[in-house]
């Protein structure tokens, strides 16, 4: 008799782009900060510095616009103009996505794995009802390297108190699938539609989920050790 891998202990989630409608803010946002100083921000730039930390983006937008403010100016101007959009209510969960995470957080802990600073966080889980749910939130500014490096997924799961491998990731960008792969996790992909992610990290992708209610029924088959046609 073939005897199955164990179930995931955990589900580690990605916040901008899989339960947030947000990364077209985030690209809004350094785009208007890029303007103050007349450079033009483009897609590439976008491409770049998705899934950097706060200290990263903000030190590449810094010197994008050729050092006139200092990191530390640049990510307090664009994070201020995030929480504004939050609590101008710009910034909604996908439908079905506080559903999902109330649902898997009921079979599993959970956990929060992003690139967003600690200060946008704590607003979103207070506006969104969001914070009963997680076991454990981690922001990339709080571990040494942001993604594609594993060290945010890998902290989540510490602070959990399982290893990467014991957990089930859900991303939707190039640099977050990287990430969680590299921590060990089985991937569960959400291809943003308007920042596909590449190729080759497509591949790291154990399930592949066209929107939050597959990826929702995607975790739960993988929690309940169930094969589906999304597998890879």
């Amino acid at each position: 008799m073939t005897a199955h891998p164990p179930a995931p202990a955990a589900v580690v989630f990605d916040l901008d782009g899989v339960l947030l409608e947000s990364e077209h803010l985030w690209e809004e946002f350094w785009t208007r900060y890029a303007a103050r100083f007349s450079v033009t921000w483009t897609a590439a730039d976008t491409g770049h510095v998705q899934g950097m930390s706060a200290q990263e983006w903000s030190a590449y937008l810094a010197d994008r616009v050729g050092n006139v403010e200092d990191p530390a100016s640049a990510e307090r101007a664009v994070v201020d103009d995030m929480i504004g959009a939050l609590e101008a209510g710009r910034m909604e969960p996908y439908d079905g996505a506080v559903t999902m995470v109330r649902e898997v957080a009921a079979r599993v802990p959970v956990g929060l794995a992003t690139s967003a600073t600690r200060r946008l966080i704590d607003a979103v889980m207070e506006r969104h009802d969001l914070a009963s749910s997680f076991r454990a939130t981690v922001s990339s500014a709080e571990v040494p390297r942001g993604k594609p490096s594993p060290d945010v997924y890998l902290e989540a799961a510490r602070r959990l108190g399982v290893e990467g491998s014991d957990c089930i990731g859900v991303e939707d960008s190039s640099n977050g699938i990287r990430a969680a792969h590299a921590a060990g996790m089985t991937v569960v992909a959400i291809p943003n539609p308007t920042y596909p992610p590449k190729p080759d990290a497509m591949e790291l992708a154990s399930r592949v989920a066209d929107g939050v209610p597959a990826a929702h029924r995607e975790i739960l088959a993988l929690l309940d050790g169930v094969r589906t046609g999304a597998g890879r």
